[in-house]
Protein backbone atom coordinates (compact mmCIF):
# COMPACT_ATOMS: atom_id res chain seq x y z
CA UNK A 1 0.00 0.00 0.00
CA UNK A 2 1.25 3.30 -0.77
CA UNK A 3 2.33 6.04 2.37
CA UNK A 4 -0.55 8.14 0.88
CA UNK A 5 -3.03 5.54 1.24
CA UNK A 6 -2.23 4.87 4.84
CA UNK A 7 -1.81 8.53 5.79
CA UNK A 8 -5.79 8.92 4.20
CA UNK A 9 -6.94 5.56 5.59
CA UNK A 10 -5.16 6.90 9.10
CA UNK A 11 -6.88 10.16 9.10
CA UNK A 12 -10.45 8.63 7.99
CA UNK A 13 -9.96 6.56 10.94
CA UNK A 14 -9.74 9.30 13.62
CA UNK A 15 -12.90 10.60 11.75
CA UNK A 16 -15.28 7.77 11.02
CA UNK A 17 -13.83 5.16 13.16
CA UNK A 18 -11.72 1.81 13.27
CA UNK A 19 -8.43 3.37 14.58
CA UNK A 20 -6.65 1.40 17.27
CA UNK A 21 -7.93 4.06 19.80
CA UNK A 22 -11.55 2.57 19.41
CA UNK A 23 -13.18 6.05 19.24
CA UNK A 24 -13.38 8.60 16.37
CA UNK A 25 -14.65 11.97 15.84
CA UNK A 26 -18.17 10.94 14.34
CA UNK A 27 -18.77 8.53 17.44
CA UNK A 28 -18.30 11.10 20.19
CA UNK A 29 -20.43 13.58 18.55
CA UNK A 30 -23.25 10.87 18.06
CA UNK A 31 -26.50 11.93 19.62
CA UNK A 32 -25.31 15.50 20.89
CA UNK A 33 -28.20 17.93 20.30
CA UNK A 34 -27.15 21.70 19.48
CA UNK A 35 -28.27 22.88 23.10
CA UNK A 36 -25.28 20.84 24.48
CA UNK A 37 -22.78 21.81 21.68
CA UNK A 38 -23.25 25.56 22.68
CA UNK A 39 -23.78 24.72 26.30
CA UNK A 40 -20.52 26.27 28.44
CA UNK A 41 -19.54 23.93 30.85
CA UNK A 42 -17.21 26.16 33.39
CA UNK A 43 -14.46 27.70 31.70
CA UNK A 44 -13.64 24.92 28.80
CA UNK A 45 -14.52 25.57 25.36
CA UNK A 46 -18.42 24.55 24.22
CA UNK A 47 -18.19 21.34 21.99
CA UNK A 48 -19.27 23.72 19.20
CA UNK A 49 -16.13 25.95 19.22
CA UNK A 50 -13.92 22.84 19.74
CA UNK A 51 -15.66 21.18 16.29
CA UNK A 52 -15.38 24.15 14.37
CA UNK A 53 -11.85 24.47 15.92
CA UNK A 54 -10.71 20.77 14.62
CA UNK A 55 -12.46 21.73 11.20
CA UNK A 56 -10.87 24.77 10.64
CA UNK A 57 -7.36 23.31 9.87
CA UNK A 58 -8.95 20.30 7.86
CA UNK A 59 -10.84 23.04 5.87
CA UNK A 60 -7.87 24.99 5.09
CA UNK A 61 -5.57 22.27 4.55
CA UNK A 62 -7.97 21.10 2.36
CA UNK A 63 -8.09 24.05 -0.09
CA UNK A 64 -4.39 23.91 -0.41
CA UNK A 65 -4.73 20.60 -1.94
CA UNK A 66 -7.18 22.18 -3.94
CA UNK A 67 -4.95 24.20 -5.39
CA UNK A 68 -5.69 27.34 -2.97
CA UNK A 69 -3.48 28.91 -1.28
CA UNK A 70 -2.90 28.60 2.75
CA UNK A 71 -5.38 31.43 4.37
CA UNK A 72 -5.62 30.02 7.79
CA UNK A 73 -4.82 31.97 11.33
CA UNK A 74 -4.68 30.71 14.65
CA UNK A 75 -6.02 33.53 16.04
CA UNK A 76 -9.61 32.73 14.01
CA UNK A 77 -9.37 29.05 14.43
CA UNK A 78 -12.09 29.67 17.27
CA UNK A 79 -14.66 31.68 15.48
CA UNK A 80 -17.60 29.32 14.97
CA UNK A 81 -20.75 30.63 13.37
CA UNK A 82 -23.71 30.87 15.54
CA UNK A 83 -25.77 27.85 15.83
CA UNK A 84 -29.03 28.35 16.93
CA UNK A 85 -31.40 25.57 16.14
CA UNK A 86 -30.85 21.60 15.74
CA UNK A 87 -31.08 21.86 11.83
CA UNK A 88 -28.21 24.36 11.69
CA UNK A 89 -26.29 21.85 14.20
CA UNK A 90 -26.63 19.05 11.56
CA UNK A 91 -25.49 21.16 8.48
CA UNK A 92 -23.02 22.33 10.23
CA UNK A 93 -21.73 19.10 11.01
CA UNK A 94 -22.43 17.24 7.64
CA UNK A 95 -20.21 19.98 6.53
CA UNK A 96 -17.40 18.94 9.15
CA UNK A 97 -17.75 15.03 7.99
CA UNK A 98 -18.02 16.48 4.09
CA UNK A 99 -14.77 18.34 4.64
CA UNK A 100 -13.06 15.21 6.39
CA UNK A 101 -14.01 12.75 4.00
CA UNK A 102 -12.60 15.02 0.89
CA UNK A 103 -9.61 15.97 2.50
CA UNK A 104 -8.69 11.73 3.13
CA UNK A 105 -9.49 11.37 -0.33
CA UNK A 106 -7.16 14.75 -1.28
CA UNK A 107 -4.31 12.76 0.90
CA UNK A 108 -5.01 9.53 -0.93
CA UNK A 109 -4.07 11.17 -4.47
CA UNK A 110 -1.01 12.51 -2.89
CA UNK A 111 2.54 11.07 -4.50
CA UNK A 112 4.38 9.81 -1.71
CA UNK A 113 7.40 11.64 -3.05
CA UNK A 114 5.62 14.70 -1.40
CA UNK A 115 5.46 13.70 2.39
CA UNK A 116 9.39 15.35 2.96
CA UNK A 117 8.46 18.12 0.85
CA UNK A 118 8.05 22.09 2.64
CA UNK A 119 3.97 22.74 3.28
CA UNK A 120 3.42 25.81 1.41
CA UNK A 121 6.26 27.65 3.18
CA UNK A 122 9.07 25.70 4.95
CA UNK A 123 8.08 27.59 8.43
CA UNK A 124 5.23 25.02 8.76
CA UNK A 125 7.47 21.77 7.97
CA UNK A 126 6.42 19.12 6.04
CA UNK A 127 3.27 17.83 4.33
CA UNK A 128 3.68 14.60 6.77
CA UNK A 129 4.18 16.69 9.35
CA UNK A 130 1.34 18.75 8.74
CA UNK A 131 -0.83 15.49 7.86
CA UNK A 132 -0.28 13.94 10.58
CA UNK A 133 -0.30 16.92 13.06
CA UNK A 134 -4.38 17.81 11.88
CA UNK A 135 -4.92 13.76 12.87
CA UNK A 136 -2.73 14.76 16.27
CA UNK A 137 -4.93 17.59 16.82
CA UNK A 138 -8.34 15.74 16.03
CA UNK A 139 -7.36 12.94 18.56
CA UNK A 140 -6.48 15.69 21.41
CA UNK A 141 -9.73 17.85 20.94
CA UNK A 142 -12.60 14.56 20.60
CA UNK A 143 -10.69 13.44 23.90
CA UNK A 144 -12.03 16.97 25.45
CA UNK A 145 -15.17 16.82 23.72
CA UNK A 146 -15.76 13.46 25.03
CA UNK A 147 -15.25 14.55 28.70
CA UNK A 148 -17.29 17.84 28.07
CA UNK A 149 -19.84 15.88 26.69
CA UNK A 150 -20.03 13.32 29.84
CA UNK A 151 -20.37 16.57 32.23
CA UNK A 152 -23.01 17.74 30.10
CA UNK A 153 -24.94 14.38 30.58
CA UNK A 154 -24.52 14.59 34.80
CA UNK A 155 -26.19 17.68 34.88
Amino acid sequence: MRLATHIAKHFREVHFGGNWTGTSFKEIMEGITYEQATTKVQDLNTILTLVFHVNYYVAAVLKVFQGEALNAKDELSFDHPQITSQAEWEVFLAKVWKDAEQFADEVAKLPDDCFDQDFTDKKYGSYYRNIHGIIEHTHYHIGQISLIKKLLLKR
